[in-house]
């Protein structure tokens, strides 16, 4: 599925250098590498604010603690992403209520969640947490008009979506607050785990970092009750070099997708249609989206079995997901049978990531597509 071996043997004395350095200042949490991606971060957004944190799943956690929605608010989610989506939402305190997906790019379906606001709730809905799923953007006006005309906090899980775009504007820009991962496996990826929150309002901004560090604006004056979610020196070494590298990467996944687009219509394996039937259904990058293409996705009614068909000739694959998150056991308690979001559920059971990555070989590529082709023969 990845290769990072290739990513990192051509910067190695970069990498090796920019660590060297941190220790050489011996800032180990925070302190100047950080402060130093930060900057960048700001830079490549451009977005006002960008304050480090120690994974993805504490961003979220500080995007929703900072804007101040907990117990007696709901939040809407997406049940097709990964489970800090909701367990974020858990861990601030506030009920998360989730709505079904829009077949085509996974993400959350705009007409649903105006349908959800329009009926009363048992809990106030305080704000929107749309996920960027697979690096595409959600379709941002449609999320910005529902949050104004319901004066809901627009939160974006940008986990999977550093450097997507939409209609020119960066993910983590769109909302009034963002929350970012850079896990080994994204395309912004750190050496072990990182994340970031972005924001336009300052005040969230200051939130965040106090709240970052144990609810202290000044040492060892704790203002509130916050959580260690500093991150590491070392991480913001790591990812300064990496972001410099990360436009090239980026377009390279592009072409690399454009590639599997091309070597699946000229096999005819590719259906029309969202639901597959006898060969597969592409992923599709929608209008007013730039796709940076974390993962290349494809739907088969046969998914199971073809996955275990790729393995057998080694060659990597993934499903994200296999478990909507309302069926997840830790979320029994949120009430919503089988059933609830049968577009998430039917995903769930068709759907199948391929290896992309941007240093992939267009013959490994075309090796990938012949035993599809093998298979659904």
């Amino acid at each position: 599925m990845l290769d990072l071996s290739r990513q990192y043997a051509p910067i190695r004395e970069e990498i090796l250098s920019a660590l060297a350095a941190a220790f050489d200042n011996r800032q180990f949490i925070l302190g100047q590498p950080v402060t130093a991606f930060e900057l960048a971060a700001v830079h490549y957004l451009g977005v006002a604010e960008a304050i480090g944190c120690s994974s993805g799943t504490d961003a979220l956690w500080l995007a929703l603690a900072a804007a101040e929605t907990g117990p007696g608010d709901a939040v809407v989610t997406s049940p097709f992403s990964f489970f800090a989506s909701v367990s974020s939402i858990v861990r601030a305190g506030a009920k998360p209520i989730l709505c079904d997906i829009d077949p085509v790019t996974f993400n959350l379906d705009p007409i649903g969640v105006e349908k959800l606001l329009k009926n009363p709730q048992s809990v106030p809905i305080r704000a929107l947490l749309p996920v960027h799923l697979f690096g595409q953007c959600v379709p941002w006006p449609e999320f910005a008009r529902l949050g104004k005309e319901f004066s809901l906090t627009l939160i974006e899980d940008a986990a999977q979506a550093w450097g997507a775009q939409w209609k020119g504007a960066n993910a983590g820009t769109l909302g009034d607050i963002a929350a970012f991962s850079f896990y080994p496996t994204k395309n912004l990826n750190a050496a072990g785990d990182a994340g970031m929150v972005t924001t336009n309002r300052p005040e969230l901004a200051e939130r965040v970092r106090m709240l970052r560090q144990h609810g202290m604006k000044q040492r060892y004056h704790h203002d509130e009750m916050g959580w260690n979610a500093r991150m590491d020196g070392f991480q913001g070494a790591v990812l300064e070099v990496n972001l410099r590298h990360l436009p090239r990467r980026n377009a390279l996944r592009r072409d690399a997708a454009l590639r599997y687009h091309q070597l699946f219509q000229a096999a005819a394996l590719a259906e029309d249609g969202i639901y597959p039937a006898h060969g597969v259904v592409l992923p599709s990058e929608i209008a007013g989206s730039g796709h940076v293409w974390h993962q290349y996705v494809i739907r088969s009614a046969r998914r199971d079995a073809l996955r275990e068909y790729l393995t057998s000739r080694q060659i990597g694959s993934e499903i994200y997901y296999p478990v909507p998150l309302h069926r997840q056991k830790a979320l029994e308690f949120l009430g919503y049978p089988e059933g609830s979001f049968p577009e998430a559920e039917r995903a769930a059971k068709e759907v199948l990531a391929l290896p992309l990555f941007p240093e992939i070989r267009p013959d490994e590529q075309e090796r990938v597509v012949a035993a599809i082709a093998e298979f659904l023969s």
